[in-house]
């Protein structure tokens, strides 16, 4: 029970499970039920060290472990061979912006994103029954792909496979080719290639591949919550065209994506660190780097926008049969409405003040123009933003780089003139 993430409360619902597969309903009884962070081995392991409940409590706790043991490390070690600080290499360990932020901003939000990801996510897949946008019909089908989606996230398998991908490609070859050149706090150029030092040994073969293996996992999660959105788009969903969100009744699913905003932060800062480190150590310039500023923006919108484009066909679908639906109602409604009040054959004995005529047909055009203007895709311009700002908020104190405080200031206010 533990490997699915579920509390004590959950096992009467589990014993009548196994005798009689539930329904997605019952499934979904406790929105807690589903989510795409709750399982795995690293969840476990956290549920061992009692770093994290059943629900992803004790966020402080894991952020401070995480951090201890990547970051705390490398500082005494370095410490111990007069690494930290200093002219003895090129590059002290507490001067190393891109390590620092490495380890005290882009890996605990990694960390503490979960529980911000969870709480926004969880009640997803409810949404899609308490709407009742899943035709009875097609209620396996829909429970099948939670099901898999459960079993993917608990996956021993894809940690291990992950694990073996960050130690064979992401230290042997990547970490390899991108060591810088000089000498440093955790390895020296030599004939022979880089020499490492005590804090190099322990950031080559825990605290990077950490950092590494906790952003693949992430992206694992956002593979299977692609494929879940999928699954469920291949369902021929009970969508309405007049619905007021303007998506059919799928406007939930913007809401989910604030949930995300942590990882766009991280996102922002490592680069954000990136480039500072250039700046300062290689004379660069801000402008040097708009095109992996622009990138890195893109790539977030991407990441976590991409996967609701699933929905888009049947969007657009619903909006064609809307239009075709409600045209040649408003076209029939609007004769009659002409024909009596217009250009009636006979004079009516009906006043015209008062009539409820007038309000249906400003009513009925208000429920056209809903229909006109349905989206497809249920993206906003406030969902785009609320990836962006947290991208590019790290990035932006970097334009200190280019002109005084004092003098940005001044140029804000007078752009707010």
């Amino acid at each position: 029970f533990e490997n699915e993430g579920l509390r004590p409360g959950h096992l009467a619902t589990k014993v009548v499970a196994s005798t009689d597969r539930p329904s997605a309903a019952t499934l979904l009884a406790d929105p807690g039920d589903f989510s795409v962070v709750l399982g795995g081995p690293l969840f476990q392991l956290f549920r061992k060290a009692h770093l994290a409940g059943a629900g992803l409590e004790l966020q402080v706790q894991r952020i401070i472990a995480v951090t201890v043991l990547s970051w705390l490390p490398l500082l005494l070690l370095s410490a111990a061979q007069g690494l930290a600080l200093g002219p003895k290499v090129a590059v002290p360990f507490l001067q190393d912006i891109e390590t620092q932020a490495r380890f005290l901003l882009f890996v605990p939000l990694l960390v503490g994103a979960e529980s911000i990801v969870h709480q926004r996510l969880r009640f997803v897949a409810r949404q899609f029954l308490d709407r009742e946008l899943i035709p009875e019909a097609a209620e396996a089908r829909f429970r099948a792909a939670i099901d898999s989606t459960i079993r993917l996230r608990n996956s021993v398998l894809a940690e291990v496979i992950m694990i073996a991908v960050v130690y064979i490609v992401g230290v042997q070859v990547v970490w390899r080719q991108t060591a810088l050149d000089v000498a440093t706090w955790y390895a020296t150029p030599g004939p022979e290639g880089n020499r490492l030092s005590l804090a190099g040994l322990w950031y080559l073969y825990f605290s990077l591949p950490l950092t590494q293996f906790l952003l693949l996992r992430w992206y694992y999660r956002l593979f299977i919550w692609t494929r879940f959105l999928w699954q469920t788009s291949r369902i021929d969903l009970a969508l309405v065209p007049t619905h007021p969100d303007h998506t059919g009744g799928l406007g939930f699913l913007t809401l989910a994506t604030s949930g995300f905003a942590p990882l766009a932060v991280a996102h922002g800062a490592f680069v954000s660190a990136w480039i500072a480190s250039r700046i300062f150590q290689h004379q660069g310039g801000l402008l040097d780097f708009k095109f992996v500023i622009g990138a890195i923006a893109v790539w977030v919108l991407l990441l976590f926008l991409a996967p609701f484009l699933v929905f888009s066909p049947q969007l657009a679908r619903k909006r064609r049969e809307g239009e075709r639906d409600y045209g040649p109602f408003a076209q029939r409604y609007s004769h009659e409405f002409d024909a009596k009040w217009v250009h009636p054959e006979r004079p009516g004995d009906e006043p015209l003040l008062g009539t409820a005529d007038i309000q249906s047909l400003a009513d009925l055009a208000n429920v056209y123009a809903i229909v006109r203007t349905m989206r497809t895709t249920p993206i906003t311009k406030q969902t785009i933003l609320a990836l962006l700002i947290p991208t590019l908020a790290p990035i932006a104190p970097l334009a200190l780089t280019m002109m005084p405080l004092g003098q940005l200031v001044k140029l804000l206010f007078g752009m707010l003139k």
